[in-house]
């Protein structure tokens, strides 16, 4: 069983308790597939206040067989142990209950969810209550007399009152917990029980239709080019609608439209026979007898950004040409080169008659009666002719 369910169960037993409805709260406590010790004490507490020992004691030997080391419930199931008259098991539940409080003269249970404080001296009172059921005075007296002799407790005058009922031989009435007292789960966990909006409401803060107030999600839709048409919940039919003839507003929330105006259906026809739509940025109500399907295109060539119902249009798909690079008067005019005329690759420096360097030492010597092969004494028939 999840932990969740378990406490939602629980703290529905406590507030059915705390209104006194011990049988919703015992409905609810029986509900729990895995319950607790706490839960199981809750469970005893409830069949007490219906009267149904028998059941309490059942559920009390649960709890303790969860918790063998709750002192308080040996201390609860020894009452019941005798009220039934089960004396010998009762004294004996007293006597557990003594041990498990491990020396100390009392136990707070509020750290457990029990707003309840067991004293050592209520369990020895216990006890001599079952001594009074015994027949044995005597027991009860002295019982009760080192319950007197302890120190620090909140007691009264609950010891003085019960000697003297001793010693006229009443028998004593046995403690309980109370009866409004039960175990609770920690406030921190009931309140993670609770949904928490920690995003908040979604708010449109821009849109493409107007009077836009959808704040869900949708998914993802590819755009057509033409008319964009919002999709909400509960229209999926949406679409464009025309007037067939004029309508003036007559009631509130109601639009004033001309004949054959295009609108846009935006949502259901309603038992009047309205339907809400958009026109001229505005939403409001039309009869739906006055508006037919329109079939919405766009002439080629034609671009609109905007159609009359005030609803944008996508982005085109197709991407701009690029610009043609335009020519001033002044350009410079191109130049053709004849025959004659060297390449561009050679200027005029390049071309000019070139001086005759002095020979180094590692050129080779000069053949009579033959011209220098030094590009600078290249002919310029020889180079035309190479190119």
């Amino acid at each position: 069983m999840l932990y969740t369910e378990l406490l939602r169960l629980w703290d529905g037993a406590v507030q059915r308790a705390d209104s006194q409805d011990w049988e919703g709260a015992l409905s609810q406590l029986q509900q729990i597939s895995e319950p607790t010790s706490c839960t199981l004490f809750n469970t005893a507490s409830a069949h007490l206040m219906l009267g149904q020992l028998h059941l309490a004691l059942k559920a009390l030997d649960l709890t303790i067989g969860k918790d063998e080391r709750l002192a308080v419930g040996f201390f609860q199931r020894a009452a019941v142990m005798m009220q039934i008259d089960r004396l010998e098991e009762a004294l004996s539940d007293c006597i557990w209950a003594q041990k498990h409080m491990r020396g100390n003269t009392v136990i707070d249970y509020k750290q457990l969810g029990l707003r309840f404080k067991l004293y050592s001296w209520q369990v020895l009172y216990n006890a001599a209550a079952v001594y009074c059921r015994m027949g044995q005075w005597e027991q009860a007296r002295e019982v009760l007399l080192s319950a007197s002799q302890e120190r620090g407790e909140v007691r009264g005058g609950n010891i003085e009152a019960a000697l003297d009922s001793v010693l006229r031989e009443e028998v004593l009435a046995p403690l309980l917990v109370p009866d409004n007292v039960v175990f609770r789960p920690r406030k921190q966990d009931v309140e993670q029980l609770q949904q928490r909006d920690f995003l908040g409401k979604a708010k449109v803060i821009s849109s493409m239709i107007p009077n836009d107030d959808f704040g869900g999600f949708e998914p993802l839709r590819l755009q057509k080019p033409g008319f964009y048409e919002p999709k909400v919940d509960g229209a999926q039919d949406s679409r464009y609608m025309r007037m067939r003839v004029p309508y003036m507003a007559r009631g509130p929330h109601q639009l004033t439209v001309p004949g054959r105006a295009l609108v846009f259906l935006f949502g259901e026809e309603d038992r009047d026979g309205m339907a809400t739509v958009i026109y001229d940025g505005q939403r409001g109500l039309l009869p739906m007898s006055l508006l037919d399907p329109a079939d919405v295109k766009t002439s080629k060539g034609k671009k609109q950004n905007r159609v009359p119902s005030g609803i944008p249009l996508p982005p085109g798909l197709t991407p701009p040409t690029r610009p043609k690079a335009q020519h001033s008067p002044a350009a410079r005019p191109r130049v053709s080169f004849s025959s004659d005329t060297p390449p561009p690759s050679y200027s005029t420096a390049t071309h000019a008659t070139a001086t005759r360097a002095p020979p180094s030492a590692s050129d080779p010597p000069p053949v009579h009666g033959q011209p220098s092969q030094r590009p600078g004494n290249i002919p310029r028939e020889t180079l035309h002719s190479e190119l």
